[in-house]
């Protein structure tokens, strides 16, 4: 086996040219084969990135997440086809966006309801507040008014924000189309349902906790706080700019399934190597081994996959919660058919390969991240230790 320090000047280069510091570390067969640390969590205070340091992780919370409602989904507590009216009433006779023959938009009833299964692979027609149609405008009035909202005691956040969310129309008709969005929020308010148990707690009675994961949070204790790595955005021309006012926020009252953990590189290694070993880590089982073969294998078709085109997606499907590699040769990856993971906006990313029992994590904390290639940089150099 070729030695996985080519990563080490890969990493270097990395914080040469784009964030202050990072950090990425290797299992192979239940074996950290590598972990290395480079550069600063604090830039200005020199503080270096270690062990210790906490990362916001964004949306690699989702696998957290998808992973936790499909330990219900193997009790039988609910099944993927099923309307997720059943269990979210506030779904009921949801509306969708349409485009009339002349043009203009107008809203009409939906032909079938959203099912389980649309959460988890994004098909729900739920979306983010980031782009500028109506549907948008309509998620960030929401997304306003809950915060400025002070009572929160007859329900959660989420389930709060999911009955919200359920009053908008959908960008299309569930099912028939891919739209990065809340569908992940959404599904952690069908686990606060279906367990009887915040999200935060299922998660660390389930996942966290059995796998040693003591580092891992939505709401980061303040004995943590000196530990959280400094968040950077970098500008047009290139300068980093420290910001301290970045999702998610030390304490919060918002569990997001979709995007909210705090971790660090050892925590998030666990649960990335339990799912590249079949479910098991550790002498503890998480999951089953082919519930995780479910997780990823693709359940997009030739009509929802349209709009799932994101250039760094090429090769890839999208299963329950995570990319899955369909057609290396497309992609340009020496990565075999079968793995999978995701990414986080500030450009924290995983790789999780039960073929090879192999996962990597890495971790930096920088907005927008400097390349759309450095994640296949990482992956090239890794399985190419192989």
């Amino acid at each position: 086996m070729k030695s996985f320090q080519n990563l080490s000047p890969l990493l270097k280069s990395f914080v040469e040219r784009g964030p202050v510091g990072c950090a990425c570390s290797v299992m192979l067969h239940g074996e950290k084969v590598f972990e290395e640390y480079i550069g600063y969590a604090d830039l200005e205070t020199q503080k270096p990135v270690s062990t210790d340091t906490i990362f916001r992780i964004h949306s690699m919370t989702k696998i957290v997440t998808c992973t936790a409602a499909m330990i219900l989904y193997e009790r039988g507590l609910f099944l993927l086809n099923d309307p997720l009216e059943e269990y979210l009433p506030e779904f009921k006779n949801p509306h969708v966006y349409r485009t009339a023959k002349e043009g203009e938009q107008i809203i009409t009833p939906a032909s079938n309801s959203i099912r389980i299964k649309d959460l988890f692979t994004m098909t729900s027609g739920l979306s983010y507040s980031w782009g500028t149609t109506e549907q948008e405008s309509e998620v960030r009035r929401v997304e306003e008014r809950l915060n400025i909202q002070d009572d929160f005691t007859q329900e959660t956040y989420i389930r709060t924000l999911s009955k919200a969310l359920s009053t908008i129309p959908l960008a299309f008709e569930p099912g028939t189309g891919w739209k990065y969005g809340y569908s992940h929020d959404v599904l952690g308010a069908l686990i606060e349902v279906v367990s009887g148990k915040t999200l935060g707690q299922f998660l660390k009675d389930e996942i966290f906790q059995p796998l040693s994961m003591n580092n891992t949070f939505f709401n980061l204790p303040d004995e943590k706080k000196d530990f959280l790595s400094s968040f950077y955005i970098r500008n047009e021309e290139g300068s980093l700019i420290k910001s301290s006012d970045m999702f998610p926020k030390v304490k919060t009252r918002f569990e997001s399934g979709g995007g909210g953990l705090f971790s660090t590189l050892s925590d998030y290694s666990q649960f990335a190597h339990m799912l590249a070993s079949g479910g098991e880590m550790n002498g503890n089982r998480i999951i089953g081994r082919k519930t995780i073969e479910l997780m990823s294998m693709n359940h997009l078709n030739s009509e929802n996959s349209v709009d799932y085109n994101w250039d760094r997606l090429a090769g890839y499907g999208y299963g329950l919660g995570v990319q899955i590699m369909m057609n290396p040769p497309l992609s340009g990856s020496n990565s075999p058919v079968g793995e999978f993971g995701w990414n986080g906006m500030s450009g924290t990313w995983v790789t999780i390969c039960p073929t090879e029992n192999l996962s990597a994590v890495y971790m930096q904390q920088m907005l927008p991240n400097f390349e759309d290639s450095q994640q296949p940089r990482l992956r090239s150099v890794i399985y190419g230790a192989l």
